[in-house]
C-alpha cells in the first residue's frame, strides 16, 4: 500500500512539474501562441493518469482507489515545489515568493488533474474483462517397450524355476500328500482287534 501511492504520487508530481515548466518556458518565447501547446500538455497529463489507473483497475490491484486518492494529494504538493525549482533554474530565476501560490492554487489544480482522470480510469479498467487463461494440455509421456533388461515395461518378470540336478533322489510323498481316495479306503482299527473284513 505504501509503495503504491508513493510511487504514483512522485511520478505524477515529476510529470506535472516538467509540463508546467515547459509551458512557462514556451510562454517566454511565444507569449501569443499558447492555446495549442497548453491543450496538448493538459491532454498528456490527463492521459497519463487515466491510463495508469485503468491498468490498475484492469489488474484488480487492491486498495487502488485509496492509493490514487493519496497519490493525487502528494502529486499536487510535490509538483508545486518542483515547479518553483524548475522555473527558477530554467526560466526566469523565480524566487521563493512564488512558492505560496504553487502550494495553494497550483497544488489544488494538479491534484484535480490526477484525481479526476484516475477515478475515470479505475471505473473503466475495472469493467474490462481479463482474458481467461488457456489450460495447456500436457503431452503424453512416451515409455520404451523394452528397457534393455529383456522385460517389457508394465509386465512383472517372474524368476525361472531352477533345474534339478541329474541323479538326485526324489523325496517320498508324505501320508498327508496322498490322494483323498486312498486315505478313505483305510478303516480305523480298535486296540487289540484286527479290522473286520468289508462285506461284498
Amino acid at each position: 500500500m505504501l509503495g503504491a501511492w508513493l510511487t504514483r504520487g512522485l511520478v505524477m508530481a515529476v510529470v506535472h512539474a516538467a509540463a508546467m515548466t515547459l509551458l512557462a518556458k514556451w510562454s517566454v518565447f511565444h507569449p501569443t501562441d499558447q492555446t495549442v501547446i497548453t491543450s496538448v500538455t493538459l491532454a498528456v497529463l490527463v492521459g497519463v493518469a487515466a491510463l495508469w489507473s485503468a491498468i490498475d483497475g484492469w489488474r484488480g490491484k487492491p486498495d487502488r482507489g485509496r492509493a490514487w486518492f493519496i497519490a493525487s494529494l502528494v502529486a499536487g504538493v510535490v509538483s508545486g515545489i518542483l515547479y518553483v525549482i524548475g522555473r527558477a533554474v530554467f526560466v526566469d530565476q523565480t524566487g521563493t515568493s512564488e512558492l505560496g501560490a504553487a502550494l495553494t492554487g497550483g497544488a489544488a489544480f494538479s491534484a484535480l488533474l490526477v484525481l479526476v482522470p484516475a477515478g475515470l480510469g479505475l471505473f473503466v479498467g475495472s469493467r474490462v474483462r481479463r482474458p481467461a487463461p488457456v489450460d495447456e494440455e500436457p503431452e503424453p509421456e512416451e515409455y520404451d517397450d523394452n528397457d534393455g533388461s529383456g522385460s517389457q515395461s508394465g509386465q512383472l518378470e517372474l524368476p525361472e524355476p531352477e533345474a534339478e540336478p541329474a541323479g538326485a533322489p526324489r523325496p517320498k510323498p508324505s501320508p498327508v500328500s496322498r490322494p483323498a481316495g486312498a486315505r478313505g479306503r483305510r478303516r480305523p482299527t480298535v486296540a487289540g482287534r484286527s479290522p473286520s473284513p468289508r462285506p461284498r
